[in-house]
């Protein structure tokens, strides 16, 4: 049985600046580190408001406005993001300065922003057992003549956020790196990662590289806080989870 990870959350410094008061001004003509854009990276997305993000997205203003000027206009218009998202064609470009190519714009970055979130929620299985594992990667490798060693990615409840294929190709040491195969779990925040590859030769039974690089890998995770909670080794038909073979503490 795997246990849920908790995740700790390290919250940097923010940086939250207030808007500058620059009206009728072109940004271009703004001090540098008061520029939306320069913020942005310098200070990373987190750090900027609402009308600031919008502003970057609009690139430049209109109608003698600047592209923040016009951003907040846009925010002030139709009361903030969650109106801004369902808002017409029609109603978009009854604002001054907010052309057809600008609309196109702003839905283009509402529709990644609502694909995103519809992304985040439609996450994967949630694995407990050796056995669940087995069951979902099974068929990946039928009729597979080369083994493959893929990365089951995990948020805090065990539910799986994407699979990430490390390599292909015999399971040795040195071909497994930790970096490489942690990469994407890093990037993704992981809490937890179970690692899962195939034998061709339809036999499960662990190796003396298999138990290296588990272990490897084990110890890797310990150091980046990325808890290792199996390596499930795929054979015919049959599975090894190195875990409940006690591989893994």
């Amino acid at each position: 049985m795997y246990k849920n990870i908790s995740l700790r959350t390290c919250v940097a410094d923010a940086k939250i600046f207030p808007i500058p008061v620059m009206v009728c001004q072109s940004i271009k003509q703004w001090p540098e580190n008061e520029r939306p854009r320069e913020r942005l990276l310098e200070y990373g997305a987190e750090s900027l408001s609402d009308a600031q993000l919008l502003a970057i997205v609009l690139r430049t203003g209109g109608g003698q406005k600047s592209a923040l000027d016009l951003a907040l206009e846009i925010l002030n218009v139709f009361g903030g993001l969650k109106r801004l998202e369902v808002a017409t064609m029609n109603e978009l470009s009854g604002i001054k300065g907010l052309g057809k190519a600008k609309i196109a714009q702003v839905k283009a970055a509402c529709e990644l922003g609502r694909r995103l979130s519809r992304e985040a929620i439609d996450k994967g299985p949630a694995f407990s057992t050796g056995q669940e594992v087995y069951q979902y990667y099974h068929n990946r490798f039928d009729n597979s003549r080369k083994e493959e060693f893929h990365c089951a990615i995990l948020d805090a409840k065990n539910r799986m956020m994407r699979n990430y294929r490390v390599s292909v190709g015999t399971l040795t040491q040195s071909l497994i790196h930790p970096r490489e195969a942690f990469r994407e779990a890093i990037r993704e925040s992981a809490a937890s990662v179970i690692f899962i590859h195939n034998h061709p030769s339809g036999d499960p039974t662990p190796s003396r590289d298999d138990i290296l690089v588990t272990e490897k890998l084990v110890n890797a995770g310990d150091l980046i806080g990325i808890k290792v909670l199996d390596h499930i080794i795929i054979g015919n038909r049959s599975y090894v989870s190195m875990m409940e073979h006690g591989y893994i503490k």
